[in-house]
């Protein structure tokens, strides 16, 4: 049974997308199979993937709308390794959708059993938000991922997603446990990154994964490409960095 991992973080611009397409990526390279959910409606991942989500005839909000659209049937597989399930702009209207649905928040978790048994790792790329959407992928996960910029506003926000994990662990999903808060956008040359990733390092030392991701132009240059950094540039200080992270997520 894969495991299913939310990346989560109700800020928007902390890397939440391009550290599940990289961790993916890594975790591939040591012979796992992956389930990519994109649950943003911004459809960031599925770009990052080379898919063009204008043109599909199903993603993931057909999927969660429609009983006769299995997740299955969902189902791309992009890249070697990796099977996405997409999104586009379509997925912004499931919150108001789902509003009435009895048991909405178990919506995704109900849609993913089916397909989980074929996979080691299921990722879900949550929106910036905690609203419906998050909640059911933090329902639906064993496990949630924190990209965190090192910047104080994203520092200072923490303590809301915390609390929000805290209820959904509580009240709908008791497995839910924390994969671990990573570091994102690190400056080495300014004082207030450096601040920051100790802060960190002090008040989440039991979760924190400390292995800075850096603020570095290839990065951005893989998604835009449609390819990781470890495709792009296979050597460079993040595609080590990326594989790194996942064996800590292996064995964690």
């Amino acid at each position: 049974m894969g495991k299913r991992i939310a990346v989560a973080n109700q800020k928007g611009g902390v890397a939440k997308t391009t550290t599940t397409r990289n961790i993916a990526a890594a975790l591939v390279e040591r012979g796992k199979k992956i389930l990519l959910i994109d649950f943003d409606p911004q459809g960031a991942l599925t770009i990052s993937l080379d898919v063009n989500s204008t043109k599909l005839p199903n993603t993931i909000y057909n999927a969660l709308i429609d009983p006769s659209t299995p997740l299955a049937k969902v189902i791309l597989s992009p890249k070697t390794g990796i099977d996405l399930v997409p999104a586009n702009i379509d997925l912004s209207g499931a919150e108001v959708d789902l509003l009435n649905e009895i048991g909405r928040e178990r919506i995704l978790k109900e849609i993913i059993e089916p397909v989980q048994g074929r996979y080691d790792y299921i990722f879900i790329d949550c929106p910036p938000s905690l609203g419906l959407l998050t909640i059911n992928a933090l329902t639906a996960a064993n496990g949630v991922f924190i990209p965190v910029q090192c910047q104080y506003l994203a520092f200072r926000g923490m303590q809301l997603l915390l609390r929000t994990i805290e209820k959904v662990r509580s009240r709908s999903n008791p497995q839910l446990k924390m994969a671990g808060l990573l570091p994102t956008l690190f400056d080495a040359r300014t004082t207030h990154s450096k601040e920051v990733l100790e802060e960190l390092r002090v008040t989440y030392k039991n979760i924190l994964i400390d292995i800075p991701i850096r603020y570095r132009v290839g990065l951005a240059d893989a998604m835009v490409s449609g390819q990781s950094i470890l495709d792009l540039d296979t050597n460079s200080d993040m595609a080590n960095a990326f594989r790194e992270i996942a064996e800590v997520v292996e064995h964690g």
